[in-house]
């Protein structure tokens, strides 16, 4: 098995108001020439977690951090307009939430961020900030998420 240190979160970026199943990801990667889904895993709209590429294979979703990261995805990320907003669902959500911690469970120590957190820190402060981000993706701090997200009962 590779070492994984990094989980790393992305969205579709796709409008809020259509759907885009995981056959239209297929379709839209391998157009890219992927060999099939770059990430691991990727979460509809209700909540179902569809498991899109075995672990052990390297993903393509995050160039220069494939070799030792698990790329989730979730559906959605743009408004009806075609615009950045964070559009996940309560079902999505929580297992986004669900999903992150089991595999820290597998994975203890991993590192969790947004596909926007691996943009080049451009002015060295050792931090990546808004202006600095090569896209939105995810449309949501996700340590802020996975800090404050609470399953509720």
């Amino acid at each position: 098995m590779r070492k994984i240190n990094l989980i790393v979160v992305h969205c579709s970026a796709t409008r809020e108001d259509r759907t885009f199943t995981e056959h239209d990801l297929e379709v839209c990667h391998r157009r890219r020439n992927f060999d099939g889904i770059g990430y691991h895993f990727y979460i509809r709209k209700n909540g179902d977690i569809k498991t899109t590429r075995p672990l052990e294979k390297i993903g393509a979703h995050v160039r220069y951090h494939n070799s030792g990261s698990i790329g989730i995805c979730y559906e959605g990320g743009l408004d009806s307009r075609g615009r950045p907003k964070n559009t996940m669902t309560v079902w999505q959500k929580h297992s986004l939430y669900v999903l992150i911690q089991t595999l820290l469970k597998d994975y203890p120590g991993c590192k969790v961020c947004g596909h926007r957190d691996l943009s080049p820190d451009l002015n060295g402060n050792g931090e990546i900030e808004p202006e600095e981000w090569i896209k939105e993706c995810p449309c949501f701090d996700v340590r802020e998420f996975m800090n404050n997200y609470k399953i509720e009962n």
